[in-house]
């Protein structure tokens, strides 16, 4: 089923064939270089009627409709959606705290599958994928192509990158966001280890340039239960200094700090309108992709 033949671990033929059947649309208009499924800014010739408007010297006269000259006596254009291909740009996280992973699999391995699966989709459905890892600095980019055979490089890109180093995700998420001048959809695979109010100006910078942006945010159920029955010492995966504690008594502190982060979380997401999905990383990623992709096939993308 994929194109270089090669067993790659995040990925799984079957879910692929299943999640296949479900079309991955963007929710704003895109700006592609042949036919799609996409919405775009431009008019151009399809199925789909989008408007009226006056005859202008130099317009193709086939376009004229001539019921409404003969009800109106003056001339009008019919326009139609045209429709595109997308650039779909995946952002994977790949500081150090993505290492973490209390069960069976990492956070950095929940996001590969996430992002193997979006690449492998989108490029099926005749759309331009690219990787851009983030940690400290960008570390490594595959530019967006929408060939089967580019999907060979993204996955090699996959496998090799490696968590470490401290998180920079806002500053590069800046950098992104006038570097990808094409609009896009944005997908950003991260723990979102920053604070909220710095992100959101992130956030609104993509929309901005017009970009349609998802986030797929990664918790491990250990950070989100705090279920740590025994004295514990805590380490930064990103370098700070290690603490040791005693889970009972800073329960209830931790609890309220999850809190307020995911509640702050929820509200600069709602304010810069991105497409965010709390994800946790003991879920089947197959039922988190169907969710989204389900999502945007209801709302019929754009239209």
């Amino acid at each position: 089923m994929l194109t270089d033949g090669r067993s790659r671990s995040f990925l799984d033929p079957q879910v692929l064939s299943r999640l296949a059947a479900v079309p991955l649309f963007a929710r704003r208009p895109m700006v592609g270089n042949v036919s799609g499924v996409h919405a775009s800014p431009h008019r151009g010739a399809s199925v789909e009627f989008a408007e009226y408007r006056k005859y202008v010297p130099g317009d193709d006269l086939r376009r004229l409709d001539w019921r409404a000259y003969g009800r109106s006596d003056r001339f009008y254009i019919k326009e139609f959606e045209a429709d595109t291909n997308l650039r779909c740009c995946l952002i994977l996280d790949t500081s150090g705290s993505m290492k973490f992973g209390s069960g069976d699999v990492t956070k950095i391995e929940y996001a590969r599958r996430l992002a193997g699966s979006l690449a492998y989709l989108a490029v099926q459905q005749g759309d331009a994928v690219g990787l851009t890892g983030v940690a400290e600095t960008i570390v490594r980019t595959v530019p967006p192509r929408r060939t089967p055979s580019h999907l060979t490089g993204l996955f090699d890109m996959l496998e090799q990158s490696q968590p470490q180093g401290d998180t920079q995700l806002v500053s590069r998420l800046h950098e992104l966001a006038e570097t990808i001048r094409q609009r896009a959809l944005i997908v950003i695979l991260s723990d979102l280890f920053v604070e909220p109010a710095a992100l959101q100006e992130a956030f609104e910078h993509l929309r901005f340039r017009k970009h349609d942006v998802v986030a797929f945010h990664l918790l491990d159920p250990l950070e989100t239960g705090f279920t740590f029955q025994r004295p514990m010492r805590f380490l930064d995966m990103e370098g700070g200094a290690s603490i040791f504690a005693e889970p009972n008594e800073i329960y209830d502190r931790y609890q309220k700090a999850l809190s307020g982060y995911l509640a702050e979380m929820t509200r600069i997401v709602k304010a810069a309108a991105i497409d965010y999905h709390r994800v946790s990383i003991d879920e089947d990623y197959e039922k988190v992709l169907l969710r989204f992709l389900s999502a945007r096939t209801r709302s019929g993308g754009l239209r």
